[in-house]
């Protein structure tokens, strides 16, 4: 954990605690469409939509901790019904839960995808063997760089998660393409598309938030584009891309 900044404006606080608190919002609202949503779904695609549910259950109760964690970071007053004050309690804030989120929820999203797509079952359990453990060396190797305050260090550990990062971008956009493109129905290849697409989108963010701190933007203002950044991406890449899952699904009922 790096210690966070002084001097927080009572703005940038209140912007990073909504965009936490919208986070626990979207994910665990997420987590009950889809698993209301199983019986809908055919028995072969329920498996990715319970995947889908539990990715963001555990998303929902990471962000539960990071909310809490960055909660009691801080106290906020305001004196005489003047303007907020916000100052530092000295608890640490616990940004690691979002790593340790990523560990178990970036593989089970690509897992769920291409379950949902119904490729052939070698080549099923040969893309989620490879997609998942690359997409978890990725996220081992940010983390060293994530609580760093030294500039080479963290474009060090950012370069290194780029590899496998620029792998599983690769596979799916191209790897995948002729799969996405044999689904049974025009709707459900183009569904099969757009979830691909989004998973890159949404992956994409996550380099240049991680950048917000390696390009000299420091103190409470990085912080809060850091996090709110963070939040944004994992709607999109969680929530969101678990609405497409679902609706690929449905295609195929």
């Amino acid at each position: 954990m790096a210690p966070l900044p002084d001097g927080f404006s009572y703005a940038e606080w209140n912007a990073t605690y909504n965009g936490l608190s919208f986070g626990i919002a979207a994910m665990g609202s997420a987590t009950i469409f889809f698993w209301l949503q199983l019986p809908n779904v055919t028995k072969n695609y329920r498996t990715a939509l319970t995947i889908t549910g539990i990715v963001t259950l555990i998303a929902t109760y990471h962000c539960i901790r990071i909310f809490n964690s960055w909660s009691e970071a801080f106290t906020v007053s305001s004196k005489d019904g003047g303007d907020y004050t916000v100052q530092l309690t000295g608890s640490p804030f616990n940004d690691g839960y979002r790593y340790m989120d990523w560990l178990l929820t970036v593989p089970l999203l690509l897992i769920e995808l291409i379950l949902v797509m119904k490729l052939p079952q070698a080549e099923t359990v040969s893309l989620s063997t490879k997609l998942g453990l690359a997409s978890a060396l990725m996220v081992a190797l940010g983390y060293p760089g994530e609580i760093q305050e030294d500039l080479s260090v963290r474009w060090f550990w950012w370069c290194l998660s780029m590899i496998p990062f620029c792998y599983v971008v690769f596979t799916l956009t191209v790897g995948l393409a002729e799969a996405a493109s044999k689904q049974p129905s025009s709707a459900a290849a183009s569904l099969a598309s757009a979830a691909r697409y989004l998973t890159v989108f949404s992956w994409l963010t996550y380099p240049f938030v991680y950048m917000v701190k390696s390009v000299g933007l420091a103190g409470p203002a990085a912080t809060m584009y850091e996090q709110v950044g963070y939040s944004l991406a994992d709607v999109l890449a969680k929530a969101v891309f678990g609405v497409l899952i679902w609706a690929l699904a449905m295609e195929k009922f």
